[in-house]
């Protein structure tokens, strides 16, 4: 069944039958699943005159179908949520280097891809966030204290198949190495408040309801609490404070991880897919983004909404961000032997 319903948005993309290259369309293969996304593209068509056309899947699926799908494929773009999976596509062979000095211009230094293949569109911190109520700012400090035994029962976090956390492990494993990667995740689980389970947002509504003290989560998820008309998500929002691990004098800073895209091999309508590209990067592009999602901004000269200024600033982990692909395989098998589900 799925192959059918894939074959049919193959079609609707070319037209089945007509010539795969159209003037007036761009199409995009994309892992997001945000409302802000539809807005950028409804804004983006109105500008340019340029049909945006998206598929949606997980990133996996979507590098398999680019692979498949070799030079007859429609895709101009291909969007994750992982710098890890644009890593992993550029590695097998289905992007292409991105030209433009437009947005070159416009993305910060510190988050370009240094092989030319992806580019960032926001990003974000992996967090820690806490109950108002049960745990003192001064008792936190890096991703590493986690695994203190004053915090037995008391953590909560996501499975270990969830992407955000196979980042944050890659980049445990390539600070840190191996070796104290394992034993960082054992003492992690050894802590842990229940069986990960559920969303980010999840984890935060179970501080909200005393079930754990600390969770690890994505920054925007804060925002979009505080934001939430539902009163349940809005109160968990209320009921937790924001941290930034691994800040001091002589600590890497927190780990991020951007949304981004690449501009697949065989598209064929690249002189818009750059358009697109060139666009959501913009001063106006990234605006809309802060503002109703809540990421970072990956262009230097936007700032990010008043909620997340309102956190401080902080230091990043100056990691290449390939580095959270070159070490997922390594990552996810650390996830097995230390026993997070």
């Amino acid at each position: 069944m799925k192959k059918i319903f894939y074959s049919i948005l193959t079609c609707l993309l070319i037209s089945c039958g007509s010539e795969k290259k159209s003037n007036n369309e761009v199409n995009l293969y994309s892992q997001r699943h945000y409302s802000v996304d539809k807005l950028q593209y409804e804004n983006f068509e109105k500008l340019t005159g340029i049909k945006v056309n998206v598929i949606k899947a997980n990133a996996d699926e979507l590098i398999e179908r680019l692979k498949n799908e070799g030079e007859n494929s429609p895709a101009d773009l291909f969007v994750t949520v992982d710098a890890g999976k644009l890593y992993k596509a550029a590695d097998m062979g289905l992007l292409q280097k991105i030209s433009s000095n437009v947005i070159n211009s416009n993305v910060s230094e510190k988050l370009k891809d240094v092989n030319g293949f992806w580019i960032p569109i926001t990003y974000r911190a992996r967090i820690l966030v806490y109950s108002n109520e049960r745990v003192s700012e001064d008792d936190l400090s890096t991703y590493e204290d986690l695994t203190n035994e004053k915090w037995r029962g008391k953590i909560l976090v996501r499975s270990s198949s969830n992407a955000y956390n196979q980042a944050l492990m890659s980049s445990i494993v390539a600070n840190n190495g191996a070796e104290k990667s394992i034993e960082w995740s054992k003492g992690l689980v050894q802590n842990f408040a229940r069986d990960p389970k559920g969303s980010d947002r999840d984890q935060v509504k179970a501080i909200a309801a005393g079930q754990g003290d600390i969770a690890i989560v994505n920054s925007y998820y804060i925002g979009l609490l505080l934001n939430s008309e539902k009163e349940e998500e809005l109160n968990a929002g209320k009921a937790v404070k924001v941290f930034f691990p691994n800040q001091g004098e002589n600590q890497r800073g927190s780990h991020i991880n951007i949304s981004g895209i690449g501009l697949a091999k065989n598209s064929p309508n690249k002189e818009n897919a750059i358009k697109l590209m060139e666009y959501l990067t913009s001063k106006a592009g990234q605006e809309t983004y802060v503002n109703n999602s809540y990421e970072y901004p990956a262009n230097p000269n936007v700032s990010p909404s008043e909620i997340v200024k309102s956190w401080g600033e902080f230091k990043i982990d100056p990691l290449d961000l390939n580095m959270l692909g070159q070490f997922r395989e390594q990552a996810i098998r650390i996830f097995d032997e230390t026993g997070w589900k």
